[in-house]
């Protein structure tokens, strides 16, 4: 059964690259495009319009264009599928997150960079080392082992409203992530390609600092989740 489908871009700074990304969307497969210009300065915006995608404006922060994207959706659309508009996730893929929801397989698919093929140079050893180190905290404190904590990802819309997601920043993937196994979703995880973004530097992992304060919002999420959880069960 094909469920109606609305993909949601955050992107900030981005105008190298989104229009190329839009209209690669799989149109016939999907009802709506909508980036979300997380406060650019370069025109990302009215690329994004051009090549065919609805625009809508959020504060600045990860989590919060990935939050307002979400809330602009049709109220129709019964999967939300998210990536990044720097033409890294292979949208060619995007048939493998979508399809197990719509066979009832799953509710929260993940494309996993790691079991997929990686361009040279699209990860660095920090990412691929924090995905690792990531992964395995989630297993020892939840019991579910992820490989990634990449964008590229599909879930019942109804899902994520339950979800109760709080994370406005980076960590919004993460917190998405051990939330779904809180809740008791059917996860699963597939092997999606991975390339060089097309333009400019990654707000990730692009220079140290930026490096650094991403890691420790990880983190951060991480804590908060499990105190969360135990004062839960007082």
């Amino acid at each position: 059964m094909q469920l109606r489908v609305s993909v949601v871009i955050p992107a900030l700074n981005e105008s190298e690259s989104i229009g190329l990304v839009v209209a690669s969307m799989p149109w016939g497969a999907i009802d709506e495009c909508i980036v979300v210009d997380n406060g650019s300065t370069d025109g990302t915006g009215e690329v994004a319009a051009q090549a065919g995608a609805r625009v809508v404006k959020s504060p600045r922060g990860y989590g919060a264009a990935c939050y307002a994207g979400a809330k602009a959706a049709l109220a129709t659309s019964e999967v939300l599928v998210f990536l990044d508009g720097d033409g890294s996730d292979v949208v060619s893929d995007m048939p493998k997150l979508i399809g197990p929801i719509e066979r009832g397989e799953a509710d929260f698919v993940i494309g996993s960079r790691i079991r997929g093929k990686r361009e040279p140079g699209s990860m660095n050893f920090s990412q691929v080392f924090a995905a690792h180190l990531i992964g395995a905290l989630v297993k020892v404190t939840y019991g579910f082992r992820y490989t990634d904590m990449g964008a590229f990802r599909a879930i019942r819309r109804e899902s994520l409203e339950k979800l109760g997601m709080t994370e406005m920043t980076f960590g919004w993937n993460l917190e998405m992530q051990v939330r779904a196994v809180q809740m008791g979703l059917r996860i699963l995880e597939v092997p999606t390609d991975y390339k060089c973004r097309m333009a400019g530097e990654s707000k990730v992992s692009g220079n140290l600092i930026a490096s650094v304060k991403t890691a420790w919002r990880i983190f951060g999420v991480l804590v908060r989740t499990r105190r969360q959880t135990l004062k839960g069960r007082q």
